[in-house]
């Protein structure tokens, strides 16, 4: 009997090891969500094994968890394409949507919408169109700014987030302390878990006192996360980790989940956190925002029921102190993928963040107007970047905060203040047709406007004073003109989120060249028919010959002068043109605003053109090849149109001696379509030049 009871327990351990056998370090660090471990043993296991499907999902999964996004491509472009072992080449539908994030966040959102399309059909949406798709990402991209931002001071290397301002004291998520020195780390991080600290602020959001911890009855040694007060400050919502007497509280597959709690101050101090009866072991009820009136309290959830991943709900809040039922705010808000952070401003709007909803990448932050629920609207750049952007609040009317991970691993904090409307409206915009040469209105022209499906908007002729006024909405239009006497053009533009803004069309006329022919004829008949009149025309060619070598000669000394000149940008001769020679005219990706930097530059120039009153100029500007070439097209016109008119408003240079135009892609001094090109390569290409046409 005894050694049966042995036989059976030695058998028992031979199973039990070789059943852990299956499991590999990096399995077990993935397990536990230690994905930076994890992901550096299963690339030992790669040099080992090649590549395995399961191997490619997980340690492109860390990766992507991690956000180190040019590794988690370089893995799924292998799973995604097959190029694993095995006969079954099938794999997740959720990697396509894990390669239309990665692409957006490393700037190639032409091939991720690819991804997000096959992603898409998979699920069975038939309604999705990639053309649209793109279209719609590059309106955002091309839109003017509504907002500027500024890296909030009291950032440290650690994350923060979640920032709120009540009075002159902001209260803010971070990771950057330890609850206390024997405390473990948040496995997905290696960093502490989450505390709600507090920092007193001047009127810039500067701060004027040390950085503190919020409360030990706040804080835990687990996480503290998103939070939101009441209109008096005196009660506190808080998504803390699921928990009882300090012990985390974990469901039947080992997840901790995220809960929200209620603390109440009393006599100036908060009490012990206390659970809302609508948590569940069973998932996470997080980012709590309260209306204007905390009548409704507002979540993120993953409760079963909803759209997708985690979807936004409200409860009612009662006057006893209960809570209603969990409603979910519909489709239009939430999708199949991940809603969360919802913000409810003091007009009753709903700011919220979301991977679901076409964006430019990863995590971006809308805004619906609640009392219709009605489809989000995409806030842009500067507020919406590739990576991930969430947790925005307002304390005021344009003022407030929000947070992104686009300059680092960890999250930061940034100020904001709105200068735009953020809903459309139509705006007063007035379009006129010049002439090119004397900038005067060009008489009986005829005036086309199409939007951006190409449809009419309006068709006239002109009167003499060649203008029209129309109100309409911001956004990508083509303009045609045309007249007699001179080329037809259509010039495509977008309309600005600004009253009374001027778009003008020039026109060239039709050129005609005048040719003089002289012939000499020693012919004695041809000289005794020689009159008077031939005599007077004789003279006046000779007359506009010597003319033609005055102005030749002094073209040539200009143009020696200019080349001899080397205060200010130089000027040199390329391929038998002349170049004002310019340091680089930076553009952050994707905008067209004159940066800091590069203002300077632009100032010499100035400067050289005010010395040089007869140089006409051509600005060309260059982009990189990433994006299509229709919106590459737009963004270099509105590059070389920004530089132009800087040279004219603050350089003060006239603007008619300034043609520009926009080459988009087309030119490239690095052929980026044949060869992995590097940021270096990319920034080479994104150019602008400056060719003088005339002198």
């Amino acid at each position: 009997m005894i050694k049966t009871k042995i036989v059976l327990i030695i058998t028992i351990l031979i199973t039990q090891f070789t059943f852990s056998q299956k499991k590999s370090r990096a399995d077990r660090f993935f397990e536990k969500g230690d994905y930076i471990n994890a992901a550096e043993h299963y690339e030992e296991e790669l040099n080992q094994e090649g590549y395995t499907k399961s191997i490619l999902e997980n340690i492109a999964t860390s990766y992507y968890n991690t956000f180190q996004f040019k590794q988690a491509y370089r893995y799924l472009k292998v799973l995604t394409s097959g190029k694993f072992y095995g006969k079954d080449k099938a794999y997740d539908n959720g990697y396509n949507f894990m390669m239309y994030q990665v692409l957006s966040a490393l700037g190639e959102y032409e091939k991720s919408i690819e991804y997000l399309s096959l992603y898409k059909t998979n699920n069975a949406v038939r309604d999705f169109s990639t053309s649209d798709a793109i279209s719609t990402i590059e309106d955002f991209k091309l839109k003017d700014d509504d907002y500027t931002i500024t890296s909030a001071s009291f950032n440290s290397e650690s994350s923060e987030f979640g920032a709120i301002k009540q009075g002159d004291t902001v209260y803010f998520a971070s990771d950057r302390q330890a609850y206390s020195p024997l405390d473990k780390k948040y496995k997905w991080t290696h960093r502490p878990f989450l505390d709600i600290y507090t920092v007193k602020v001047d009127q810039d959001n500067n701060p004027v006192s040390e950085i503190e911890k919020i409360s030990k009855e706040i804080n835990s040694k687990l996480h503290e996360g998103n939070f939101c007060f009441t209109a008096d400050g005196n009660t506190m919502y808080i998504s803390k980790s699921n928990s009882e007497k300090g012990k985390k509280k974990f469901d039947s597959i080992k997840n901790n989940s995220v809960h929200l709690y209620k603390a109440i101050k009393i006599d100036g101090k908060w009490t012990t956190p206390e659970k809302l009866d609508f948590n569940d072991v069973n998932y996470s009820v997080v980012h709590p925002s309260l209306s204007a009136d905390d009548s409704k309290l507002y979540f993120s959830s993953n409760m079963p029921g909803g759209y997708g991943d985690f979807d936004i709900y409200v409860v009612d809040v009662n006057l006893d102190g209960t809570y209603g039922s969990p409603t979910n705010l519909g489709p239009s808000i939430n999708t199949e993928n991940r809603e969360q952070f919802p913000f409810i401003s003091r007009e009753g709007n709903l700011f919220f963040s979301s991977n679901g909803h076409l964006g430019l990448g990863m995590m971006d932050i809308f805004v619906s107007e609640l009392g219709g629920l009605i489809t989000p609207i995409n806030l842009g750049a500067p507020i919406n970047s590739s990576y991930d952007d969430f947790s925005m609040t307002y304390y005021n009317d344009t003022d407030g905060f929000f947070a992104s991970n686009r300059n680092k691993v960890g999250d930061d904090i940034y100020t904001f203040s709105q200068i735009g409307d953020i809903f459309p409206k139509e705006y007063r915009a007035r379009f006129e047709v010049r002439d090119y040469a004397s900038d005067n209105y060009i008489a009986n022209a005829d005036a086309i406007l199409y939007n951006n499906d190409n449809e009419k908007i309006y068709e006239s002729q002109l009167d003499s004073i060649a203008a029209f006024d129309l109100k309409l909405f911001p956004g990508r239009y083509n303009f045609k003109a045309s007249a007699e006497g001179y080329k037809t053009r259509t010039k495509p533009l977008v309309a600005k989120e600004k009253e009374e803004e001027v778009y003008v069309i020039y026109l060239d006329r039709v050129g005609k060249k005048d040719e003089i022919t002289t012939t000499e004829d020693n012919n004695s008949n041809n000289s005794r028919n020689t009159s008077s009149s031939n005599n007077t025309e004789r003279t006046k060619i000779d007359e506009s010959s010597t003319e033609r070598k005055k102005e030749e000669i002094t073209k040539t000394k200009l143009r020696e002068t200019l080349l001899a000149d080397k205060d200010g940008p130089p000027v040199i001769e390329k391929n038998g043109k002349l170049y004002f020679k310019m340091p680089p005219i930076y553009f952050d990706y994707d905008k067209w605003n004159i940066r800091a930097d590069s203002k300077k530059v632009l100032d010499k120039l100035a400067l050289k053109l005010e010395r040089y009153k007869t140089v006409y100029i051509k600005i060309s500007s260059h982009t990189d090849s990433r994006g299509t070439d229709s919106y590459n097209q737009v963004l270099s016109t509105k590059r070389a149109e920004s530089t132009r008119n800087y040279l004219a408003l603050v350089g003060y240079v006239n603007a008619r001696r300034m043609k520009f135009i926009g080459f988009g892609e087309s030119q490239p001094l690095i052929d980026c379509d044949n060869k992995a090109c590097t940021e270096d390569d990319h920034q080479t290409n994104r150019r602008s030049e400056f060719e003088i046409v005339k002198f």
